[in-house]
């Protein structure tokens, strides 16, 4: 089969690996129709160690169960999946507190002992606890809108929750990208009535209005924080949903944080250490987010796609086969496209 492999910074193939097969009593083997190159794929893009073996790529997928091992019972031959981007049992403490992304025996896609999302078939553990299926045919309208649960738009809600963004308040979403674009929509679905946008491409922003910004915030660093501060009366957001992870980005989101308001961290950090913290400490913010458990969340997002109140499918601005994999990472890196979609 043919599968999304990366070796090094900019170097990603499309090359011919081992078919993906059923290895334990848990496993499904599923067939995948539609995949999404990631932003946070791009960390690797950029910097990765030069690797003779290379590593799988892709954790965002829907695609049709072929077959299951002896011990999967949820889940069927011929069924239509969703596969969130960490695989989980589904029964942990974790689990059961809808806490997947820690789920004591789940994982992650792809690296060097997993197949990745961006190829032709995945070997998926624990399919009973991990795999969704959807009521929709594999070229439903609304398959763009249906991948997006399995990260970005999980993601974006993810950030708002745990900013704790509620009924008439303020939001601020810091990173224009997928997740962030997702981000304003769940800051709407939430109720927030001023949704401060900080990003600078035409494009997002474009986007971002459509999806419910109120206001838009183009400049960086002090200028941005000022701003903002502007926008809101001198007192700060309520809720600040961080969807980037860099320094600045995160020393952005905490500084525009009213005393009291809290910050919801879903961009991968790139450093150890959290920038302004003591005024942070001091104006009583609280900070939370980590990595989004997109399988406790299709239950509530997947009837606001279905009936068309949200279309979070419109992040995805690049679209081709598996062969257009290698061109789709650059056009994201370049930041010619926001995120590619894979039609298998």
């Amino acid at each position: 089969m043919r599968a999304t492999v990366m070796y090094g910074a900019g170097d990603v193939r499309v090359e011919n690996v081992p078919d993906a097969q059923i290895k334990e009593s848990t496993d499904a083997l599923v067939v995948v129709t539609r995949a999404a190159i990631c932003g946070s794929d791009l960390w690797p893009y950029k910097g990765m160690q030069p690797s003779d073996i290379g590593r799988r790529m892709g954790h965002e997928f829907i695609g049709v169960v072929e077959a299951v091992g002896k011990d999967v019972h949820k889940i069927k031959v011929g069924d239509l999946v969703a596969a969130p981007f960490a695989w989980s049992d589904g029964t942990c403490e974790f689990c059961q507190q809808g806490l997947h992304t820690s789920c004591l025996h789940g994982g992650w896609w792809g690296g060097t002992e997993l197949d990745g999302g961006q190829g032709e078939a995945v070997r998926v553990p624990q399919a009973d606890g991990t795999l969704y299926p959807l009521p929709v045919s594999r070229d439903h309208a609304l398959m763009p809108s249906l991948l997006t649960l399995t990260d970005v738009m999980a993601t974006g809600h993810h950030a708002a929750v745990t900013a704790k963004v509620s009924r008439g308040k303020i939001a601020a979403v810091v990173g224009g990208g997928a997740v962030g674009l997702c981000g304003v929509i769940a800051a709407k679905r939430l109720g927030a009535e001023q949704i401060i946008f900080l990003d600078r491409h035409a494009d997002r922003i474009s986007l971002a209005k459509e999806f419910g910004a109120t206001d838009i915030v183009s400049e960086r660093g002090d200028t941005a924080i000022e701003r903002v501060l502007t926008l809101t009366n001198g007192l700060g957001a309520h809720s600040v949903l961080e969807c980037v992870g860099y320094e600045e980005s995160t020393r952005t989101a905490l500084s525009i944080a009213r005393a009291g308001g809290a910050v919801g961290r879903v961009g991968v950090p790139q450093d150890e250490a959290m920038p302004v913290a003591m005024p942070t400490f001091f104006r009583n913010v609280t900070i939370s987010g980590g990595p989004a458990p997109a399988r406790a969340y299709f239950d509530e997002l997947l009837p606001d796609v279905l009936e068309g109140r949200i279309q979070p499918g419109k992040v995805f601005d690049y679209a081709g086969d598996i062969s257009k994999v290698p061109d789709g990472y650059r056009a994201m890196y370049d930041r010619k496209a926001i995120k590619a979609i894979i039609a298998f």
